[in-house]
């Protein structure tokens, strides 16, 4: 069986010698760009630990902006992000902070456009990488699944409600969590599955009148 090497991670037109620090990177930034569904016209990256004192040398922030921009980890462009026509298309910077509570490899992306949204994530090793909150909400989203996100008012019978669809539709679910503020107040539900859902199974469950935001992420290229 054929090992995989390094250069198999991150391909060897990426900037820097990392899988956490470069692949990890875009994996993270698209990921926060399917959840939010478009490029923003504004994003602020907060580095944390490994990724703000040895980022730059690695590509960390290529690679943040090459995913928030739509790229995937073998594109070509990312060693020249910076002076891409794609890239002055957003207004981004950088901020380095050090946290010893956060993860070694760990980023907050601030998302400013009409409707604004907060996404932290940890870079964990070879490229893999995990969302650990949504705005106020703690999640656990990797993006090896096709995953639907919900934000809804803590009800009874709201779970049920939704896994009721996928299972009309034959759909396995690999993973469900679920986070709340307080009883009765907002909460936030990530279903990965196991297949595909077509956009109607999503409408209908945006139509049930306990959610009030759905979005439906496929799962990140290999």
């Amino acid at each position: 069986m054929k090992k995989s090497t390094l250069f198999d991670i991150i391909s060897p037109v990426m900037a820097g010698p990392s899988s956490s620090h470069t692949a990890g990177a875009v994996r993270l930034g698209l990921l926060a760009r399917n959840i939010y569904k478009k490029t923003p016209k504004k994003v602020i990256f907060k580095l944390y630990n490994s990724y703000a004192q040895t980022g730059k040398g690695h590509g960390t922030d290529k690679g943040l902006l090459a995913g928030i921009l739509g790229l995937n980890v073998a594109d070509r462009r990312i060693k020249n992000i910076f002076e891409s026509d794609i890239a002055k298309s957003i207004d981004y910077k950088f901020e380095y902070y050090d946290d010893f509570n956060r993860h070694p490899n760990s980023v907050d992306i601030e998302i400013f456009d009409d409707t604004n949204m907060s996404i932290s994530g940890d870079s964990v090793g070879a490229g893999e990488i995990l969302i650990t909150r949504i705005n106020e909400f703690h999640v656990s989203l990797s993006g090896n699944y096709n995953t639907l996100i919900l934000v809804y008012r803590d009800r009874p019978g709201v779970i049920s409600a939704v896994t009721s669809f996928l299972q009309d539709e034959n759909i396995n679910i690999a993973s469900l969590d679920c986070d709340r503020n307080a009883k009765g107040q907002d909460a936030s539900m990530i279903i990965c599955v196991d297949g595909h859902l077509n956009p109607d199974i999503v409408e209908k469950i945006e139509a049930q009148k306990e959610i009030y935001w759905v979005t439906y992420v496929e799962k990140l290229e290999s």
